[in-house]
């Protein structure tokens, strides 16, 4: 007859499993820990890239995509509000300077110029009718101050006498009094007149100030309509490509809209878009690379537009070869704009083995091992990290992908 056990039997069981289960698991991570160390790993030479750390130049770089636009595009807009009659070239004509490319009906820009020439004949002729009326006011006032001048000098002689007369009591005082008024009277209706003419003068002056200033306006109203009529007939400015031209004959156009567009296909910049997160690190001036294709076109940063669109900004990047044959419209391109440079760096080629940015693990060669050593980081650019410590120039460093082997010492080549 079977006997239940005691309860200590099965609680012992349980510790013993319990145990044994430990021991186990600790016996499995010490042998993934320490195994791959005892043991070594082992690389083929032929499996892993290594370079020389160097002394050299390193940049630091952003790297961008451009594309490539003439670098003077001329756009014609439309002097004044017209009527497109005619066509006279389609994009893709070959244009020389001065060649037309659209007639506009200019009727109303005609009209407007001939009714500021009449508004200025109008002047001219209210100026010239104010300098006769001032001639004739003056002539007037001449005369009667000549006129005033005389009586002045017979009432100045007829109190002499009565002066004369009435010292010897041939004449009442009372008589010698009236011509002492008479000529003081005389005086100051000479003074009078004599003021007139030269209000009358001034007066006459600052109206025809005024009218030289309205004439001088409209001159210069009448000019400004004589070269929009001019300009009416859009005309390339310089020897170009036409890229676009307004298609439609008999379509209104207002002043200061687009007629065409015409691109000097001679020479080119590139224009590229970069992220919106390096704005601070930007500026006029900064050297830059463009690669296109094969080849690598030296330039500088010539504008930043501050402008951003879905978290992209435009680089204009001007180029020191740009009139190179390779170089053509709508050319996509990759850009480096170089932000910092070291003349006289510890280096390295860049590959996966480092992000080149701060801290991080690698392999170098020592004889037929290739052992972990930590490196720091400096600049990065787009062939190479600087080393600014852990290597030395001559170092031989795994650069392939080593992430397998981050958790041994060293690893063994054959």
């Amino acid at each position: 007859m079977d006997r239940p056990l005691a309860p200590e039997i099965p609680q012992r069981q349980r510790r013993r499993r319990l145990a044994l289960s430990g021991t186990a698991a600790c016996v499995a991570v010490v042998a993934y820990l320490w195994l791959p160390s005892i043991v070594g790993p082992t690389v083929s030479r032929d499996r892993i890239r290594t370079a020389r750390v160097e002394r050299g130049v390193v940049d630091a770089t952003i790297a961008a995509t451009g594309l490539v636009v003439p670098e003077i595009e001329q756009v014609l807009a439309s002097p004044v509000d017209a009527r497109v009659l005619r066509v006279l070239e389609r994009p893709g004509a070959h244009l020389t300077a001065g060649q037309p490319i659209l007639e506009l009906d200019v009727s109303q820009a005609r009209l407007d110029v001939d009714k500021i020439t009449q508004d200025l004949a109008i002047k001219a002729n209210a100026q010239a009718q104010k300098r006769l009326a001032l001639d004739k006011s003056l002539i007037d006032l001449d005369s009667r101050t000549e006129i005033k001048r005389l009586q002045l000098a017979s009432l100045q002689s007829q109190l002499a006498r009565d002066r004369q007369l009435s010292s010897q009591g041939l004449l009442s005082v009372e008589q010698l009094k009236k011509s002492e008024l008479a000529t003081s009277q005389a005086e100051i209706e000479l003074k009078q007149i004599t003021a007139e003419r030269a209000n009358a003068r001034e007066a006459t002056h600052a109206e025809l100030e005024g009218l030289d200033l309205e004439i001088g306006k409209l001159r210069k109203e009448e000019a400004e309509a004589a070269r929009q009529l001019t300009l009416a007939s859009p005309r390339a400015g310089r020897d170009g490509v036409l890229t676009w031209v307004v298609t439609e004959e008999g379509a209104a156009v207002t002043k200061g809209q687009p007629l065409a567009r015409v691109a000097d296909f001679r020479s080119f910049r590139v224009d590229a878009s970069i992220s919106d997160v390096y704005a601070r690190q930007l500026r006029v001036g900064l050297p830059a690379v463009v690669v296109a294709g094969e080849q690598r076109f030296e330039g500088t940063v010539a504008e930043v537009n501050p402008t951003v669109s879905n978290g992209v900004m435009t680089v204009v990047i001007a180029l020191q070869d740009r009139s190179n044959p390779t170089l053509r419209s709508n050319l996509r391109t990759d850009v480096e704009i170089v932000t910092a440079r070291k003349a006289d760096a510890i280096r390295v080629l860049r590959g996966p083995f480092a992000t080149g940015e701060g801290s991080a693990d690698v392999f170098v060669v020592r004889g037929d091992r290739a052992v972990h050593v930590p490196v720091t980081f400096g600049l990065s650019s787009q062939t190479y990290f600087e080393v600014t410590s852990g290597l030395t120039p001559g170092d031989e460093v795994i650069v392939s992908d080593m992430r397998d082997y981050l958790r041994v010492r060293e690893v063994r080549l054959r």
